[in-house]
């Protein structure tokens, strides 16, 4: 437990009021008399604070490494060290020399900044950001090409003491060297809190008075006290609340792998400094005030070099983009299809092997729904770089969807095929991850195998082999791997493996259900879609086909926020579209069970309408399959019976009527007739509480029928 006091509330945005307020009294006291020592005190009190402040925000923030910010708190040292020295002899001792011995002070801070904004950016993008990199160097190369122009240039060609000369060429190249490692941390990626912004601003307001302290200099006009002071001081304030600010914890948070690019901003940025050293000849042209053309030149070419190199990176970019998840860095499950026939066919062609790995993080939803999407992200992005650690050369890992992953083995034996599981398995359960610095949560996942020419001859065979292994492997308690040694001699999964995939996602059925309501409804669904289906006179396949779908009929929706199923007001476009990819969900799910492919095929239909207005394709009439019709109306019922997030439970005759008016728009009318027939008879429609039990599961009792 931290030793350290309760931080004050907003103790950041308290010392820059404070501050500034110490700024517009410095301007205030007369730089006369009495008053040039308080302007001396005061200009020095401010520079100082910022460097008490860098070290009380390391202290109090713990930023992960804390080196970035003591070297920058250690040049602020140096640089009020300056300062003072500066103000104390222009003011009080009358010493106007230049350079004075604060000169090589003020100079010496330099080092020690560009040092710290190094291991930031070293910190904040620890791969290579070469987009990010070509940009800055354009606006450093523009940058330089006009210092040297209109301040170096000049000041080298001055007859002035060799002191005087090497501080006034000092100042500029050193602001360049800053300069340089500045516009790589704006331009780069990571993230951008509040306290980044501060010292963003410090660095542009050091730089930019620096400059304009230098041109008058040169021009003789500087006099202590002008305006440049203002800057100055506003500077240095931003550097001390940007270390006070809470937020300075997360400047150096590492940045999330991803394609850079190219935006309007950043595009019309570097298109105009492109141009700033063709326009410069042509204004140096047409006031006949050639000079440093050679140096102009040189600006040029390096500028087209530049944006070549930008323009070849952004066309591999866009290459990669395409075949790139955003969040992972991982390869996507597009590029992942198209690669796995290509291994295939090598693989037939040489009588080799190849194995598909489907890995799927065991309980994501419980991390989403406790820490929020931010953390469940995170999660996903360590859970990426651990199980790229284990990958060799030629083998495919992608993000197969929202918490799974898939990889491609080729030439891989039997033999080894459960070694390469087990390494990714344990990769990822070897620590916890952290979703925050205090926070950091244990994670597992399960996987999946198949493999080439033992479990599969196509891609589709493989995939579906390994996704009925990765549901064993949950269904048989999770953080495990299933392999040859849960199949059986043909390839196939035993009946204990079936029985055990069905019962899983029956009780994820069940906890569905649980999220939405007190009562019953896969259940009841499964019972009614029965009796309906027997009363009809379907066979008996059909008949099993209409219990099944309407007992996993909703399985799709474990993987939906449970926020959104359980939102009380009306969904968003983007949460409707959402919980409408259910029925697509349930289908690839149930479709892993051997003999399950009627019954995927009516959860994916069950909320089609009759009269064509339903999803995912639209069907109507006769084109939605007879079980699906059953399931529709059953499915509607039970959701009118009872209490949901976003609707009260209607009456009987409430219900009743919606039944008899979606006939032949929205239900099968002999279906909706049949229904309503069976429950005037009490055949169909009593619903049964559920009550959790201690392991998370849901199950109705005995016998519980609801009132009428």
């Amino acid at each position: 437990m931290s030793g350290r006091p309760p931080r004050p509330a907003r103790a950041w945005l308290l010392y820059l009021a404070v501050g500034l307020g110490i700024e517009v009294v410095y301007y205030l006291v007369p730089a006369s008399s009495g008053g040039v020592v308080a302007r001396v005190v005061l200009y020095c009190l401010v520079s100082a604070s910022a460097s008490v402040a860098v070290f009380v925000g390391v202290w109090r923030n713990e930023p992960r490494p804390p080196l970035p910010w003591i070297l920058l708190g250690l040049s602020q040292v140096v640089y009020a060290s300056a300062d003072a020295y500066f103000y104390v002899a222009h003011y009080l001792l009358g010493d106007l020399d230049y350079p004075s011995v604060a000169d090589p002070l003020y100079l010496a801070h330099y080092p020690l900044v560009v040092a710290g904004l190094l291991l930031l950016i070293r910190q904040r993008r620890p791969g290579r950001d070469l987009p990010g990199v070509l940009d800055a160097a354009v606006l450093a190369v523009v940058a330089a090409m006009l210092s040297w122009l209109y301040v170096i240039g000049p000041q080298a060609r001055m007859d002035s003491p060799i002191l005087a000369k090497l501080a006034s060429l000092g100042y500029p190249v050193m602001d360049l060297a800053l300069l340089s490692v500045a516009l790589p941390l704006v331009l780069g990626e990571g993230s951008r809190p509040r306290s980044f912004f501060l010292l963003t601003a410090n660095l542009v307001g050091i730089m930019t008075a620096d400059t304009i302290y230098v041109l008058q200099q040169l021009a003789g006009t500087y006099h202590a006290g002008n305006f440049l002071d203002a800057i100055w001081l506003t500077a240095n304030l931003a550097l001390g609340t940007a270390a006070l600010d809470p937020t300075m914890s997360r400047v150096g948070e590492k940045a999330p792998p991803r394609v850079s690019r190219l935006g309007p901003v950043r595009i019309a940025v570097t298109f105009a400094a492109v141009l700033v050293a063709p326009a410069t000849l042509v204004v140096q042209y047409v006031t006949d005030s050639l000079q440093d053309v050679l140096v102009v030149a040189v600006a040029c070419a390096v500028l087209f070099l530049l944006t070549i190199l930008r323009m070849v990176g952004l066309v591999a970019a866009q290459r990669k983009l395409a075949i790139t998840d955003g969040l992972t860095g991982l390869y996507t499950r597009r590029f992942f299809e198209a690669q796995l026939p290509i291994e295939l066919a090598r693989a037939r062609r040489a009588n080799g092997s190849a194995a598909v790995l489907i890995i799927d993080v065991d309980r994501f939803k419980s991390i989403n729904d406790r820490y929020g999407h931010p953390a469940g992200d995170r999660v996903l992005i360590e859970i990426a770089a651990r199980l790229s650690r284990t990958v060799r050369s030629g083998e495919v890992l992608a993000r197969y969807g929202g918490e799974e992953f898939a990889l491609v083995v080729p030439n891989i034996s039997e033999e080894t095929l459960p070694i390469v599981a087990e390494r990714l398995r344990a990769q990822v359960a070897a620590g916890p991850i952290a979703i925050t610095q205090q926070t950091a949560v244990p994670v597992t996942v399960s996987v999946g195998t198949a493999s080439y020419p033992v479990h599969g001859d196509t891609p589709g065979e493989l995939v579906s082999m390994a996704d009925r292994a990765l549901y064993a492997a949950k269904a048989s308690g999770r953080d495990r791997i299933v392999v040859t040694g849960l199949l059986s001699a043909n390839g196939a999964p035993g009946p204990d493996v079936d029985r055990m995939l069905v019962d899983y996602l029956c009780e994820v059925a069940d906890q569905v259900d649980g999220w939405l309501s007190s009562y019953e409804h896969s259940r009841a669904i499964g019972r009614w879609s029965t009796v309906l289906a027997e009363r009809m006179g379907l066979d008996t396949t059909a008949v099993r086909c209409s219990e099944m779908a309407g007992r996993l009929h909703d399985v799709g929706k474990i993987v939906i926020p449970e926020s959104v199923l359980r939102k009380p007001g009306t969904l968003a476009e983007d949460e409707w579209r959402l919980v409408r990819s259910h029925p697509d969900f349930g289908f690839r799910l149930a479709r892993m069970l051997p003999g399950y492919d009627g019954v995927a095929r009516v959860i994916r239909q069950h909320h089609e309408r009759f009269d064509g207005q339903g999803y995912p394709e639209g069907l109507s009439g006769n084109e939605i399959r007879v079980e699906a019709r059953l399931l529709g109306v059953c499915d509607a019922w039970a959701a009118m019976r009872s209490d949901r997030p976003y609707q009260p439970a209607r009456t009987e005759d409430e219900a009743r009527v919606e039944i008899r008016d979606g006939r032949g728009t929205q239900f099968d009318p002999d279906v909706a007739d049949l229904f309503l027939d069976l429950h005037h008879k009490g055949l169909v429609g009593e619903l049964q509480l559920i009550v959790p039990t201690a392991d998370g599961l849901v199950l109705p009792p005995i016998s519980h029928p609801r009132p009428r």
